[in-house]
C-alpha cells in the first residue's frame, strides 16, 4: 500500500471520527441507567441460555 493511499484513509478516518464526536453527547442519569439494565437483563438471558443448554446437554450425554 502506497503511503499516499495510507495517508488518504486516515485522513478520511479523522474526519470521520471528528464528525461523530460533534454528534455524540453524553447521556442523562436516565438514559445511563436504562442502558445498564437493558445491558444487564441480555447478559442474564444469554447466561440463562447458556446454562440451559449445559443442563440439556449433560442430560442427554448421561
Amino acid at each position: 500500500m502506497a503511503v499516499r493511499e495510507w495517508w488518504g484513509k486516515f485522513v478520511s478516518f479523522m474526519i470521520q471520527t471528528q464528525r461523530v464526536m460533534k454528534v455524540t453527547r453524553k447521556p442523562t442519569r436516565e438514559e445511563f441507567r436504562t442502558i445498564v439494565k437493558i445491558t444487564g437483563l441480555g447478559i442474564a438471558a444469554i447466561g440463562a441460555l447458556g446454562f440451559l443448554l449445559q443442563i440439556i446437554k449433560q442430560l442427554i450425554l448421561q
